[in-house]
C-alpha cells in the first residue's frame, strides 16, 4: 500500500486539544517531519466541524496521509470525508484527555521517542467504522449511565462546565446516587426485546473514558460491533459492577449481555443523551450499523493493538 500512496501530508491539529497540550506538539512534529523527509504541513482548527472541513479540502488537493494532532472528537472530523477511500491514511497523534482511540493502532496516550519513530514508519491496515444515525465512529457510542455523566459536564454541546476533573468526578458521583434507568427496546438479527437501560456501549475499540474497558474484546477489523448492555442495577451493583470495569471483569456478570452484531436499533419512549467519540448528542431513535475496512490507519504492529493481522 506504502508505495501506492503519495507522501504529502496534513497535520490537522486543535489547539485547545488536552488543554493546550497539543500546541506544544508543534515544534516536535515539524521536527520528527523533517528528520522523516515527510512533505506535509501543520494546520490548526479553528472552531467545531472545522477539522472535517480541512480534510476534505486537502484531500481534493491530493493530500494523501490526514493526521489528527487532538483528541477522539477531532479524529472523527478528520475521517467523516475519508471513509471508504482506498487511496488515503489516516493517523492520530493523541494529545487530548482521555486518548481511548489512540489505544486501537496500539499508540500511548502520550508519544515517547520510539512512537515517534513507529508512526512515520507507516505501517498501514484497514480498520471498521461504525455509524449510528448517519454519523461515524471509530473508538464508540454509549447511553445510558455514562451519557448522562457527559451531559451533566456539558452547558451545551461544545461547551464543557469548568471545574475539571473534581467537578467530573462528583458528575460521575452524583450520576451514580441519582441516575434512573428508562426503557429501551432492542432489535437485533430479527429479534426485539424491551429491557432497562444502565448502560449500552456499542463499539470498535475496547476503552472509553480514560481507562474504562467496556467492550473487553472488540476487534477493529473483524466486520463486528461489539456491544455490552448493562441491565437495572440497584446502588450496590453499580458500585460493584464499575469497580470491575477498569479491568474488562464485568462482562461476566449476569447483569451484562455482552455480544457482536453487524447491525441493531434502539428506540427509547423520548429523547436521551448519548455520546460518539466523545461527543454530546441527543436522540430517542437510533440505527446503528458497521462499515467493515472502511478506513485506512497508522497502527503500531508490535504494539498492543486490537486487529487481527
Amino acid at each position: 500500500m506504502d508505495g501506492q500512496i503519495k507522501e504529502k501530508w496534513i497535520f490537522i491539529l486543535n489547539p485547545v486539544a488536552g488543554n493546550g497540550f497539543a500546541k506544544t506538539l508543534i515544534p516536535v512534529i515539524e521536527a520528527k517531519r523533517r528528520e522523516h523527509n515527510i512533505d506535509g504541513k501543520i494546520v490548526l482548527t479553528g472552531c467545531p466541524g472545522h477539522a472535517a472541513e480541512l480534510s476534505k479540502s486537502h484531500y481534493e488537493q491530493g493530500y494523501k496521509y490526514f493526521i489528527s494532532v487532538s483528541g477522539d472528537g477531532t479524529l472523527n472530523e478528520v475521517a467523516r470525508p475519508l471513509i471508504n477511500r482506498k487511496d488515503v491514511v489516516i493517523g492520530i497523534i493523541p494529545a487530548g484527555t482521555g486518548n481511548d482511540f489512540s489505544q486501537i493502532p496500539g499508540f500511548k496516550g502520550r508519544f515517547g521517542e520510539a512512537d515517534w519513530d513507529i508512526f512515520f514508519r507507516k505501517n498501514v491496515i484497514a480498520m471498521d467504522v461504525g455509524t449510528v444515525n448517519g454519523m461515524i465512529f471509530l473508538n464508540g457510542m454509549g447511553l445510558g449511565f455514562d451519557a448522562e455523566v457527559a451531559a451533566e459536564n456539558y452547558i451545551e454541546p461544545g461547551k464543557v462546565k469548568k471545574g475539571g476533573a473534581y467537578k467530573y468526578i462528583w458528575h460521575i458521583v452524583k450520576t451514580l446516587l441519582f441516575f434512573r434507568e428508562k426503557k429501551v427496546t432492542i432489535i437485533k438479527e430479527g429479534t426485539s426485546y424491551e429491557t432497562d437501560c444502565f448502560i449500552n456501549t456499542i463499539s470498535i475499540g475496547r476503552r472509553f473514558a480514560g481507562g474504562f474497558f467496556l467492550t473487553p474484546k472488540a476487534i477493529a477489523n473483524d466486520g463486528l460491533l461489539d456491544v455490552c448492555s448493562i441491565k437495572r442495577l440497584n446502588l450496590f451493583q453499580r458500585f460493584s459492577l464499575l469497580f470491575k470495569v477498569p479491568k474488562g471483569e464485568h462482562i461476566n456478570d449476569p447483569k451484562v449481555n455482552y455480544f457482536q452484531t453487524k447491525s441493531m436499533e434502539l428506540d427509547f419512549p423520548s429523547e436521551v443523551p448519548y455520546h460518539v467519540d466523545g461527543e454530546l448528542f441527543f436522540s430517542k431513535n437510533f440505527r446503528i450499523n458497521i462499515m467493515a475496512q472502511a478506513l485506512n490507519i497508522i497502527y503500531n504492529p508490535d504494539g498492543k493493538h486490537f486487529f487481527n493481522q
